[in-house]
């Protein structure tokens, strides 16, 4: 069964005229088409409307259960057109044009970034809706896949080839333990590879950015990891790392406020920089709409119009 706005529009004229031809009079359409769609709808309902007395249609009891749900159908849809209609004669702004973003993010993006990105989305498009999914990098990935979210953002590399994936920027990343660790003493250059190695390590788990990051730029200097902790949130890693529980290589962005509170420090390695790329991510079918441009310049990247 596929009712139309249109029939539903008949419908109601009919009802409020008592008649096809002063309903078609009212809405522009012959009396003959307008007959046409009231035989159609019947049809499609398996029902009568109307009694028909003469030329006059009355409605039955069925009919004046279904008018004022064809009422409020039609209403909410002349209310769409009505908020589309006023960003238009605002000039067209796509901040004026009704936006309902479905968003993902990882963990340390979702937790520590995008708050600050959806402030500033908000504070121009204040009538706009975000939704907001976290999980680890797979998981955001999978759900751009599914077509369940409207982009992603990511911090590790995404591994689905049917995907696209812009660069975004870079993510500094420090290792941190407790002041009181005991490496923490030493001097930056008794923080060998091999005092490092025998530390222990508190990773995140296997589909997580941060994890994967980590692993990346430390395994080739350490070899391996003797004794890894792993935990399935950047949080949790913080607050272990503060307890003495080990080592702990994060985004600064997301230790920022244990550092200041001194229950964590950041450890000279002597490893170099580290840093990663954060990515965003999203399905190529997906269209890029005026309110995900608007948000994508609030992640400081330019779109093609």
């Amino acid at each position: 069964m596929h009712l139309t706005l249109r029939q539903l529009e008949i419908f109601v004229a009919i009802a409020e005229t008592g008649s096809t031809s002063a309903a078609s009079q009212r809405i522009a359409l012959s009396q003959s088409a307008v007959s046409g769609a009231l035989r159609e709808l019947e049809h499609l309902l398996d029902t009568q409307l109307f009694d028909r007395l003469g030329k006059r249609l009355s409605l039955n009891d069925t009919g004046r259960a279904l008018l004022p749900r064809a009422l409020v159908a039609l209403e909410a849809a002349r209310d769409i057109t009505r908020s589309f209609e006023a960003g238009a004669a605002a000039g067209g702004a796509a901040g004026e044009q009704p936006v309902h973003l479905c968003l993902g993010a990882s963990t340390t993006i979702g937790n520590y970034l995008a708050p600050a990105i959806m402030a500033d989305f908000l504070s121009r498009r204040p009538q706009a809706t975000l939704d907001l999914f976290i999980g680890n990098t797979r998981e955001v990935a999978a759900a751009v896949a599914r077509l369940e979210i409207d982009l992603g953002l990511i911090e590790g590399p995404c591994h689905d080839p049917t995907l696209r994936v812009t660069p975004w920027q870079e993510d500094e990343l420090v290792v941190v333990c407790a002041p009181g660790h005991p490496l923490a003493a030493l001097p930056p250059a008794a923080r060998t590879p091999q005092a490092l190695r025998a530390a222990r390590w508190l990773l995140r788990e296997a589909g997580s950015g941060t994890g994967e990051a980590a692993e990346r730029i430390l395994l080739p200097q350490l070899d391996h990891f003797e004794r890894p902790l792993r935990l399935g949130s950047t949080e949790a890693i913080k607050q272990a790392a503060a307890q003495g529980l080990g080592l702990a290589c994060l985004s600064r962005c997301a230790v920022e406020d244990l550092l200041a509170l001194g229950r964590l420090t950041v450890l000279d390695t002597r490893l170099g920089t580290l840093s990663r790329r954060l990515y965003l991510v999203q399905h190529p079918a997906r269209r890029l709409s005026p309110g995900m441009q608007a948000f994508l310049a609030c992640c400081g990247v330019t779109t093609e119009t």
